[in-house]
């Protein structure tokens, strides 16, 4: 059963104070009346704005997780291939986190921060177990040897969501490039792949 139209509305509502707006400064009754909807109204789906902000973050990744959960299934593909197919499908969803239609992430950098970890704990929190899952079918058939599936998914994770930002840690494409094809180097060397096997990893 699909969230009822107000809770949409009230999502819809933070979404686009957040494109020009500092979320400290956006207060409950705000998005009310952006929402079209009574402040009681909130109250009755959300008990915080904090709490609306985490539904907004989960309804944007809502479909490269169900995406993501999806392939840990497809036992028949490469693990490597699911995690190439599972980077790709959050990529789009990072991109311009909180502004629609390019309009990109809103007030200071005390602000962008604060968009940007909640946005990231919650990628990396749901897409670990999944990733973990992926990495242990790899060990189980023989296509990748390592001790630690779930550190290997949490450092992947960690690695990737910021390159995929490029907010956090500013980067030129070269130096992208570099930091991916490094990472794609560990992982052929930890998982006892060969050099080069990885490759199609990159999503640049």
């Amino acid at each position: 059963m699909g969230k009822p139209q107000k809770y949409d509305q009230i999502l819809d509502a933070l979404q686009k104070l957040l494109a020009t707006r500092d979320i400290q400064s956006i207060s409950v009754s705000e998005i009310a009346r952006t929402a079209g909807i009574g402040k009681g109204s909130i109250y009755y789906y959300f008990p915080s704005k904090d709490a609306i902000f985490e539904a907004l973050v989960e309804r944007r990744y809502k479909e490269p997780l169900k995406t993501a959960r999806d392939l840990a299934e497809l036992k028949d593909i490469s693990p490597f291939t699911r995690m190439a197919m599972i980077f790709q499908a959050c990529r789009s969803s990072t991109k311009e986190l909180s502004g629609p239609e390019g309009q990109g992430m809103p007030g200071d950098a005390k602000t962008q921060a604060f968009l940007h970890q909640k946005y990231f704990r919650y990628l990396i929190s749901e897409l670990k177990p999944v990733l973990t899952e992926i990495i242990c079918q790899g060990i189980e058939n023989g296509e990748i040897h390592f001790d630690y599936p779930a550190a290997l998914a949490e450092i992947v994770l960690i690695v990737l969501t910021v390159e995929l930002d490029n907010t956090l840690l500013p980067s030129t494409p070269e130096e992208t490039e570099n930091t991916i094809q490094g990472l794609i180097s560990l992982l052929e060397k930890g998982t006892g792949n060969p050099g080069g096997s990885l490759n199609f990893l990159k999503l640049w």
